[in-house]
C-alpha cells in the first residue's frame, strides 16, 4: 500500500526570524512606517514572506519582532519572540551582529562558533548581512549597522534543547535550520547528529554513547562514566549515526536502547522510525527458535502486539539466550554500518532499568 503523502505546513527557523526583524527594522527607520509584513531572501535564492509581531523606529534606530513558527516541524522554539534592535555606527560599510539576552553562549569547540560568543550560526549571520546590504546599500556607503538579537524567553528554553550538552549556556541558538533541538524532519536530526559528535571530537573525546532515546541515556549515565557531550541520542537514526562515527573516526560507541529498537537493528533496520518499520514479528520468532523456545511460544510471538510483548513472552517462558541473541544481531549489523571501524559495545535494558543482555568485542 502506497503511504499518503501530506503536506506539511512549512515554517522558518529562529535564523529566518531575525532576519526578518532585522529587515523590517531597516526598513522601518528608511521609510519611517510600521513594516507588518517583509520578504527575506533565503540562503537557496527563494523568498519568503514573514510577518513581523512588534516595530518601533526612530530616526536612527529601532527595534522589531518576530515570532518563530515551526511549521508542522514544531521544535522547543516554536512561538518564541525574536527580537532585533538594530542602530547605526561609525564603521562604514560593516554589519556587526551580536547577541543579547537569551541567546545561548558557546563555551566548547566543535561548532564552528567562537568560544564565548553568541550561539548565532554562520548561515543566519550571512542571511542577515545579505538581507541588509540588499536594502541599505546608500546607508551602508556612509555608515555602520549593529544588529542585537534577543529571545526574552531563551534562558529557560535553552535547556530543553540539547544546547547544555553541547556547551550553549544561557539560551538558545540561532541557527539555519530546525536547530539543535530534538526535531522531527530528518535532516535537522541528522544535523544535530553531526554537531553532537563534532562537540565530542573537539573535546578530546573518541567513544561515544549512542542511545534511542531519553530513558536509555538516563540508564546509561548510571553506568558509563563520560562527559554529557558523549551522549548522543541517535533516535531512529541508527544506521546514520555509526557511519557518522566511522567517518569521523570515533574509536568506541556504546550503543544501548530497549527491545523496541534494538530488535528493528536486530534484523538489520538502518532507520527504526515507528511508521517506518515495524518490528518483525517472524524475525523475532526465528530466534526464539534458535534458543529452543516450543511451537507454542514461538506462534505467541508471531501473533505478539509489540517488541515489549515478545520481551515479555521470552520472559514468562524463561527462554535462554533470546535477549543474547538480539545484542549479537544488533552488534553484527551495527559493526557492519561502521565498515567494521568502530568497536561496539550494545546495550540491551529491561523496562525496570535492569540490563537484559550486553554484547562487546571477544
Amino acid at each position: 500500500m502506497k503511504e499518503e503523502k501530506i503536506k506539511l505546513k512549512r515554517g522558518y527557523t529562529t535564523g529566518s526570524s531575525a532576519t526578518a526583524a532585522a529587515k523590517a527594522a531597516l526598513l522601518s527607520i528608511i521609510n519611517q512606517q510600521t513594516i507588518e509584513n517583509i520578504d527575506i531572501l533565503l540562503p537557496k535564492r527563494s523568498s519568503i514572506q514573514i510577518p513581523i509581531l512588534s516595530c518601533e523606529f526612530e530616526r536612527n534606530k529601532a527595534k522589531c519582532s518576530v515570532i518563530k513558527d515551526g511549521g508542522d516541524d514544531p521544535d522547543v522554539t516554536h512561538g518564541a519572540e525574536i527580537i532585533v534592535e538594530l542602530s547605526f555606527t561609525g564603521k562604514v560599510n560593516q554589519i556587526d551582529i551580536d547577541g543579547g539576552e537569551g541567546v545561548g553562549i558557546v563555551t566548547k569547540p566543535g561548532l564552528g562558533l567562537e568560544i564565548n560568543k553568541p550561539a548565532i550560526n554562520p548561515i543566519p549571520k550571512k542571511m542577515i548581512i545579505e538581507n541588509l546590504r540588499g536594502l541599505g546599500e546608500k546607508i551602508l556607503a556612509k555608515k555602520g549597522i549593529r544588529v542585537i538579537i534577543s529571545v526574552p524567553k531563551g534562558k529557560e528554553l535553552g535547556p530543553k534543547t540539547d544546547n547544555p550538552r553541547l556547551g550553549i549556556t544561557d539560551g538558545i541558538s540561532i541557527l539555519g535550520t530546525s536547530g539543535i533541538v530534538i526535531p522531527f524532519s530528518t535532516a535537522s536530526y541528522a544535523a544535530s547528529i553531526r554537531q553532537n559528535l563534532d562537540v565530542a571530537i573537539a573535546m578530546g573525546d573518541n567513544v561515544v554513547v549512542l542511545t534511542t532515546g531519553g530513558r536509555s541515556e538516563d540508564l546509561a549515565k548510571k553506568m558509563i562514566d563520560l562527559p554529557e557531550h558523549c551522549f548522543v541520542q541517535m533516535g531512529d537514526f541508527s544506521g546514520y549515526t555509526i557511519q557518522q562515527c566511522s567517518k569521523k573516526n570515533i574509536k568506541k560507541a556504546y550503543v544501548v536502547g530497549f527491545i523496541g529498537k534494538l530488535a528493528k537493528m536486530a534484523a538489520g533496520v538502518k532507520q527504526t522510525h515507528v511508521k517506518g518499520s515495524k518490528v518483525d514479528m517472524s524475525f523475532l520468532a526465528e530466534l526464539a527458535k534458535i534458543c529452543n523456545a516450543d511451537k507454542n511460544v514461538i506462534q505467541d510471538i508471531k501473533k505478539a502486539n509489540t517488541a515489549r510483548h515478545v520481551s515479555e513472552i521470552i520472559q514468562e517462558n524463561k527462554i535462554e539466550g533470546f535477549f543474547d541473541l538480539i545484542c549479537g544481531e544488533t552488534y553484527k549489523h551495527m559493526r557492519k554500518h561502521s565498515e567494521e571501524k568502530v568497536s561496539m559495545d550494545v546495550i540491551l535494558f529491561g523496562f525496570d532499568g535492569n540490563i537484559l543482555a550486553r554484547k562487546s568485542e571477544e
